[in-house]
């Protein structure tokens, strides 16, 4: 794809998330749409998400899982930026039904950096050692194409599909639990929806952050000291919808909740 066409797909899927207008995938309009071209759509939607006053706090791994790959139909990870506009802080209100169309909300381990991390040659110790504190996390994730219809392409244009985050309140060293073993419990409503445990993201979700700064690494992007990065969900995703009220708890680290309006 030429500059010109990468803009105008990048330009489209900023609107449709502006004005809550899902798109027919970029993979039906654009047969040869090759993933390269997909991470350049996806980088100019995040310049016009920052010309319009945003600022990147931290990246996103996505499609980590088998349970999400299955659902999706997507097999490969990919990542996407994240930015102050999506972070909300345990307690508050999300409000999913102003600002996303066709929300899923998610469990994961967050990691807060301490210190940059450039590949490629990250080993997973490296990760460790870079890392401050990890914490329970709710992505809600968020498609601007239409009814999830999405291939690797798709996903990766549209910024990986993010839509907003929380975080919990507890933060923990990532040396004083096994992330591998933790489990998660997801609770809806009231009752239990789904279990999982830190090996369903790429056997641990410290795999998936020295991916992600080895991948970024070849590209001379580095993870930054004081980022979030969101690890990859351990669960199915879940529909939801204004009125929910959802809660993460991980053995050894804590819990995260959300209510949407």
């Amino acid at each position: 794809m030429d500059k010109h066409l990468i803009d105008t797909c990048g330009d489209e899927l900023y609107e449709a998330m502006v004005q809550r207008q899902a798109l027919r995938p970029l993979t039906e309009r654009f047969s040869d749409i090759t993933i390269e071209d997909a991470y350049h759509i996806s980088l100019r939607m995040l310049e016009r998400r920052l010309a319009a006053g945003e600022r990147v706090i931290g990246k996103k791994i996505g499609v980590t899982s088998k349970a999400v790959q299955n659902m999706l139909n997507v097999h490969q990870p990919d990542f996407g930026y994240l930015t102050d506009r999506m972070a909300f802080s345990q307690g508050e209100e999300m409000p999913i039904s102003e600002r996303l169309m066709q929300p899923r909300a998610e469990g994961e381990i967050a990691f807060i950096l301490k210190k940059d991390l450039l590949g490629p040659g990250i080993t997973h110790a490296d990760v460790l050692a870079a890392t401050e504190c990890v914490m329970p996390c709710f992505e809600v994730v968020d498609s601007r194409i239409e009814n999830w219809q999405i291939k690797i392409q798709d996903t990766i244009a549209d910024n990986a599909s993010c839509g907003l985050f929380v975080l919990g309140d507890r933060a923990v060293d990532p040396r004083k639990v096994d992330l591998a073993t933790c489990g998660m419990v997801v609770e809806k409503n009231g009752s239990v929806i789904s279990t999982g445990a830190g090996a369903a993201a790429l056997g641990s979700p410290v795999n998936c952050v020295t991916w992600l700064a080895n991948t970024l690494g070849h590209f001379g992007i580095p993870l930054k000291a004081g980022e979030v990065i969101l690890s990859g969900s351990l669960v199915p995703l879940e529909p939801v919808q204004a009125g929910d009220f959802m809660s993460v708890s991980i053995g050894g680290i804590g819990q995260a909740s959300v209510r949407f309006v």
